[in-house]
Formats: C-alpha cells, sequence, structure tokens
C-alpha cells in the first residue's frame, strides 16, 4: 500500500522527529549538540520557519516547527539540517554516508489545544528516558530558554498560547513550570506519541475534520482505530 503524503500546512506548528540512521549516536559531546543548534538558528530565518521548542537526545531530535505561508521551507530546512550534521560528523570521523534515516516523521499540531501540550511533551524527553531527574538540569532542549534561564535564548519563537499564560514574562515563565510540573494524561501522551508515529494530527476530532477539508484527503482511520482523546470540543 502507497504511504500516504506528509501533509504540512502554513503556519501551523508541526511536531518532527528526526533519528539517527540505525538510531546511531548523533550527539556525542557537547560541541556536536550546540553546532546543531547553531545551524538550527540560522536556517530557521533563512528558510522562514518558527521554531517553538526542541530537545536533542543522543540519537534523535524533537522539534516542534511552523513553516510561514510558503509550506517548502519547512522540508527545505529539515534537509538543509541534516546535510550540515552529517558533512559535520563525516569531516570529524573521516567516513562518509548517512547520518539520519531518510525520513522524518511529522504531525501537525492544533495550535489551542495541543501546542503547549506538545512543547511539554518534548521537552521532558530527558526525563522520561531517566537522564536527568530534573528538566531544568538538561541543557539541550527548549525548556531553560522558555523560562528565562539560558542567556542565548532570543531566537527561540514565542507562541501565542504561551504568551496567552500570563500579562508579564515572570506570570508566564511560572505558570509554564507549573504547567509542567502537572501530571501529564496517559491519553494525552498516547495521542502525540501515535499521531507522531502514524504521520496523523495532534488534535482534536473537530480539528481533524477541519484539515481533512483544506487538504481534501482523509488523514487518519476512523472509528475503533481512532485514538482517545479526540473527542469533540
Amino acid at each position: 500500500m502507497p504511504r500516504m503524503g506528509r501533509i504540512v500546512l502554513p503556519n501551523y506548528p508541526h511536531h518532527i522527529v528526526q533519528r539517527g540512521h540505525n538510531r546511531q549516536v548523533v550527539f556525542a559531546v557537547p560541541e556536536d549538540y550546540q553546532r546543531y543548534l547553531t545551524d538550527l538558528r540560522e536556517l530557521k530565518d533563512a528558510f522562514g520557519v518558527r521554531v517553538f521548542a526542541y530537545c536533542l537526545m543522543t540519537n534523535h531530535v524533537h522539534l516542534l516547527l511552523a513553516p510561514g505561508e510558503s509550506i517548502t521551507g519547512l522540508g527545505q530546512m529539515m534537509k538543509a539540517l541534516a546535510a550540515r550534521a552529517t558533512r559535520y560528523r563525516n569531516r570529524l570521523e573521516g567516513r562518509s554516508g548517512t547520518l539520519w534515516e531518510s525520513r522524518y516523521k511529522s504531525s501537525v499540531v492544533q495550535s489551542d489545544a495541543y501546542l503547549l501540550a506538545c512543547c511539554r511533551y518534548i521537552e521532558l524527553n530527558p526525563v522520561r528516558a531517566q537522564m536527568v531527574a530534573d528538566i531544568a538540569d538538561y541543557r539541550w532542549s527548549s525548556y531553560r530558554s522558555r523560562i528565562g534561564d539560558c542567556p542565548d535564548s532570543e531566537w527561540l519563537d514565542v507562541d501565542p498560547c504561551f504568551v496567552a499564560l500570563g500579562a508579564t514574562a515572570l506570570e508566564r515563565r511560572r505558570r509554564y513550570e507549573a504547567f509542567v510540573c502537572e501530571a501529564i494524561p496517559a491519553e494525552q501522551v498516547r495521542l502525540i506519541r501515535d499521531a507522531l508515529q502514524r504521520g496523523q494530527l495532534t488534535g482534536t476530532g473537530r480539528f481533524v475534520d477541519e484539515v481533512e477539508r483544506i487538504v481534501g484527503i482523509r488523514v487518519e482511520q476512523r472509528g475503533q482505530g481512532r485514538p482517545r482523546g479526540r473527542a469533540e470540543k
């Protein structure tokens, strides 16, 4: 059965995961992480893509990105980002070949209902993986930038949902910290993970209906296979 083409929508956030080829290590030392973030910072502006959240793990990356009116910018940026990381790694190791899986995973995210939930899911990856006990101890995610605990954070884009958390930067920071510390419903984690793995949509049933009308195709299975947590809102 042919694989459904990736859905990309202008101005919508997209949860993206790209893994190392055969799950190989792509970030071994701090310089590897910093190099990737420097490239991400440069390329986001070059291709008109906003970056709302990120987390660099040892053998994969999580990104929450939003293209502008030109949806081609998202794929072009991911291609350029992967190519730079591959050239960097090959040059260091005196090798050739691929560094990443050939196709990254992507899920369009419903902004009002799931954007902050996806940010939290992405930034908590090191905690779920038991790499750190406290999310604030992990250097290579957007969490510390979001709460103002990182001096080089002005390049991270601020989404409207985060702005709506409070009238001041301090209020927004405190409310987001409290949000991250909340117990995350298991069905929400399952929805985010399954939508990404299947290339479906992260959102309510109504959001799925809206996107299907926009793109003119059916983008997820209905009925018994429909993930829980997508009740109409």
